[in-house]
């Protein structure tokens, strides 16, 4: 008979942040089996999660979960931050996947990096108090920077972490998370700013602009709200228009062959200009004379235009229209 004692596991959510890397580093100085979860979205990725988990051997799970996070996008039961940022139900759906796979795969209980009134809208007591009672785990989720001033939870009651050995940190000051980095010989950390674009205001703006004139999108449409300029040139038809080499070579690498229509002006240089979905033809010409109008064609002369839209291309000629003159159209 096996009498020797099960080792306590924990699953907690990284963002690959010095709090991520600092709430890991203080359980397993306890003796407990760490390891982490990531979440991937178009919004955000998990470069950062796979940096920390290289720096402090601390093994790291990725998981996409655009469908479940794009419903809960639409409609947050506790609504927007300043932005598109839906901090609160964002944190109660991550807790909720990584307790089911906590459960799944045999963890004893869940932890997070969050320090108690670092973001104030989203860390204080009444948000971490939500996010618990909406992951459907409330008294699993353990914040050991904050454990000693936040109620005990169920690994401390059990026994299973020593509550006395957890940590008080509370504010936005980092003095005492850099102070203790350096015990534990972290010396290279991304800054605390957030890597999520749903708290970018252009982002948002472009984000609110497709989901009022779209039932529905993809992981690709999203993605393309990254790049480039965008216009509405009416409620059914838009248009991206690369800014760089760099916008140019995503806004093909995200659309479409057979539904989106790519524009490029033939002869100049010039951007690489995209109506998702496709338009009719006035659309097509509209998007087309802006596109020659970022371009280095000559102005007030007719200029060639390669439309491709599923196998087929064609080649029309319009006259540029000025940025100056179509800065109405722009989603901002």
């Amino acid at each position: 008979m096996n009498n020797k004692k099960r080792k306590i596991s924990a699953l907690g959510l990284c963002s690959g942040g010095l709090d991520s890397m600092l709430a890991g580093l203080v359980l397993r100085g306890q003796g407990v089996d760490v390891h982490w979860i990531t979440f991937e979205t178009p919004f955000f990725n998990a470069a950062k999660a796979r940096r920390a988990s290289k720096m402090t051997a601390i093994p790291l799970m990725v998981r996409p979960i655009f469908d479940v996070y794009l419903k809960m996008l639409r409609n947050p039961p506790a609504g927007y931050g300043k932005a598109m940022n839906p901090c609160r139900d964002c944190h109660a759906l991550m807790f909720k996947l990584a307790g089911e796979i906590m459960r799944q795969e045999g963890f004893n209980f869940l932890f997070s990096g969050e320090v108690l009134g670092q973001r104030p809208l989203s860390q204080n007591k009444g948000a971490l108090r939500y996010v618990e009672k909406h992951s459907g785990f409330a008294g699993y989720i353990l914040r050991p920077l904050s454990a000693q001033i936040l109620p005990a939870t169920i690994p401390e009651e059990k026994g299973w972490v020593d509550r006395d050995l957890l940590l008080d940190i509370e504010g936005r000051s980092r003095k005492r998370q850099m102070q203790l980095a350096q015990q534990f010989g972290i010396t290279d950390y991304p800054s605390p700013a957030g890597g999520c674009l749903l708290t970018d205001k252009g982002f948002s703006t472009r984000l609110r602009d497709l989901f009022a004139h779209q039932d529905d999108c993809t992981e690709n449409e999203l993605h393309l709200l990254k790049y480039g300029r965008h216009f509405r040139l009416n409620p059914e038809a838009k248009l991206i228009v690369g800014r760089t080499q760099r916008d140019n070579e995503h806004i093909l690498k995200y659309h479409n062959p057979a539904t989106d229509t790519v524009i490029d002006v033939k002869d100049y240089p010039g951007p690489t200009a995209l109506i998702p979905g496709g338009a009719p033809d006035n659309s097509i010409l509209l998007g087309a004379s802006i596109c020659a109008g970022y371009s280095k064609s000559p102005k007030l002369s007719p200029v060639d235009v390669v439309i491709q839209a599923g196998k087929k291309q064609k080649i029309i000629k319009v006259i540029a229209i000025q940025p100056d003159d179509v800065r109405k159209l722009m989603i901002t």
